[in-house]
């Protein structure tokens, strides 16, 4: 798998999480369940993004054997 795609992906799920956290932090959330699932959202997309960073750690590693 190439990089530079997962390196991609990163930076779009980064934007997101950041747009979330923005949006918290501004009150967006208009009653609880709501702020739950924006919690959820992000906290999912924090595990995505583990995921891909162990994945690229993985490739750079074998591109390096």
């Amino acid at each position: 798998m190439d990089s530079q795609i997962l390196d991609h992906l990163h930076a779009k799920l980064e934007a997101k999480r950041k747009e979330i956290t923005e949006d918290l932090g501004d009150g967006v959330a208009k009653d609880y369940p709501t702020y739950q699932n924006l919690c959820g959202v992000n906290r999912g997309l924090l595990t995505t993004q583990s995921e891909i960073n162990d994945l690229l750690r993985r490739l750079k590693e074998t591109e390096d054997d």
